[in-house]
C-alpha cells in the first residue's frame, strides 16, 4: 500500500503549546491516517486525518462507528502490549494475535471474519487494514479473510509499540456504572465492547499532583461551571460533584448530559487527554440539549487547540453546524480540521472529505433538515 503525505501541522511546523508540553514527541498517539479495502460496509476507504478535529458525518447504519473502533483498537492493542512488555521490539506474530483479540471485544462480532466484507454470490474475502500514525515508520498493516477466527496476519510492522493509549468515549456516559465495572468485566462475560472497560480504568486513574496549569485550567474551567463544581472520585469508587459542599450531588443525580462533559473533565485530570494524545468520540452530541451541544462543541475545539487529536462520529446538523460557528470566529482559528461524509454507493459506503464541510458532497443531514423545512413551510402556509 501506498504511503500518505504527512498530516497536516506535521513536518517543519511547532506543535501547538498546551497540555502536559513534558510529552516527547515519539509518544505521540496521533493518527494519520486509515486505509481498507472489504472491511464491513467498505469496498475501499482511505481516510487521512488531521491533527486537531476530524468530523465523520452520515447517517445511522453507514459505519462511522467502524471508522473510529478500528484504529482504535489497533493502536489500543499496542499500547497494552507494550506496557507488557517494556522497551522490547514488537513482534509481528505477537501483533497479529493482539490486535485480532482487540478487535473481536471492540467490535464483538461472532467472529473476527465476520468484519470481512463479503463477495457478491458468496465466497470467501479478504479485508486489508492499514493504520498509520505520525508517519510510515509508525504504522501498522493487517490482513484477514471471512474465514479468520482469532488471528490477523501482520503485512507491516511498527517500529515500536504505541507510547500513549488512545481514548474512546462512546455514545453513552460512563461515571454511572464506574463502580467495579472493569475489575466486573475482567472476570465475567459481559456483553459490552471493550471500549467501555478500557474508558473506565482510564476514568478511575490517579488526577495530576500540583497545582493546575494554565492550560489544563481554560479546559476544565467552563466545564466545572456547567457541572456546578469539580468532579470527585470518593474512596477510589464513586463519583461526586463537590462532595464536601451542601450542594454535592452524587453522579447519578446530576443530568446526563453533564455527565458526558464530567467525563471530558476527568479525563483531562488525569492526563489521559494531553498534547499528543488521541480522542475517538462516537456522537458526542447525544442525549444532549442544544445549549450542552454548544458546550461539548467548545470543549472539543479547546482540546484540539490544546494538542489532542479529535476524531468524532456525527448525524446531528445542530453539533455540526455549531463547530462551523466556533471555527469561523478568531478563538479557534488555528485549530487544523478535516471532514468526512459518509453515503450509501451502489459497491458499499463511499466517503467524500476535505478540510472544510464544504468540500464535501452534499450530506444526506442536510439534505433531510431542507426537506423537513419544505414540508413545514407547506403545512403552515396556507
Amino acid at each position: 500500500m501506498r504511503a500518505a503525505a504527512n498530516p497536516e501541522g506535521a513536518g517543519g511546523s511547532r506543535a501547538p503549546e498546551g497540555i502536559a508540553s513534558r510529552v516527547k514527541p515519539k509518544e505521540e498517539t496521533l493518527f494519520h491516517s486509515l486505509e481498507v479495502t472489504n472491511f464491513t460496509a467498505f469496498r475501499h476507504a482511505e481516510l487521512r486525518f488531521s491533527r486537531g478535529l476530524n468530523v465523520i458525518a452520515g447517517e445511522n447504519g453507514l459505519g462511522k462507528t467502524h471508522l473510529l473502533k478500528l484504529p482504535y483498537a489497533a493502536m489500543a492493542a499496542s499500547a497494552e502490549e507494550g506496557r507488557k512488555r517494556n522497551a522490547r521490539e514488537p513482534s509481528g506474530k505477537v501483533a497479529g494475535v493482539r490486535i485480532a483479540e482487540k478487535l473481536v471485544n471492540v467490535f464483538r462480532p461472532d467472529a473476527l471474519g465476520r468484519l470481512a466484507r463479503r463477495r457478491r454470490g458468496g465466497g470467501h474475502s479478504r479485508s486489508e487494514a492499514m493504520v498509520r500514525r505520525v508517519n510510515e515508520d509508525e504504522s501498522v498493516g493487517f490482513t484477514f479473510s471471512t474465514a479468520s477466527k482469532s488471528t490477523v496476519n501482520i503485512t507491516h510492522e511498527m517500529e515500536d509499540w504505541c507510547k500513549t493509549a488512545p481514548v474512546f468515549l462512546p455514545t453513552r456516559e460512563l461515571l454511572t456504572i464506574y463502580p467495579g465495572f472493569a475489575s466486573l468485566y475482567d472476570t465475567h462475560k459481559l456483553e459490552f465492547d471493550e471500549t467501555w472497560r478500557d474508558t473506565c480504568i482510564m476514568l478511575g486513574a490517579p488526577t495530576r499532583r500540583g497545582p493546575r496549569g494554565r492550560e489544563i485550567a481554560n479546559l476544565l474551567d467552563p466545564l466545572e461551571e456547567q457541572m456546578g463544581g469539580q468532579l470527585i472520585l470518593e474512596s477510589g469508587d464513586r463519583f461526586y460533584v463537590n462532595p464536601s459542599s451542601v450542594k454535592g450531588l452524587e453522579i447519578p443525580l446530576v443530568g446526563e448530559g453533564l455527565r458526558k462533559l464530567g467525563m471530558l473533565a476527568r479525563l483531562i485530570m488525569t492526563d489521559s487527554l494531553r498534547k499528543g494524545s488521541c480522542l475517538f468520540w462516537d456522537e458526542p452530541e447525544a442525549n444532549l440539549n442544544p445549549k450542552l451541544i454548544r458546550e461539548v462543541a467548545r470543549a472539543i475545539l479547546g482540546i484540539c487547540r490544546s494538542g489532542v487529536q479529535v476524531i468524532a462520529a456525527t448525524h446531528n446538523l445542530f453539533f455540526l453546524r455549531e463547530i462551523e460557528i466556533l471555527l469561523g470566529g478568531s478563538e479557534f482559528k488555528n485549530v487544523k480540521q478535516r471532514y468526512f461524509a459518509l453515503r450509501q454507493g451502489e459497491d458499499g459506503v463511499e466517503i467524500s472529505q476535505g478540510r472544510t464541510v464544504g468540500d464535501m458532497e452534499p450530506l444526506t443531514l442536510l439534505d433531510e433538515n431542507l426537506r423537513q423545512s419544505d414540508r413545514y413551510m407547506e403545512e403552515f402556509s396556507e
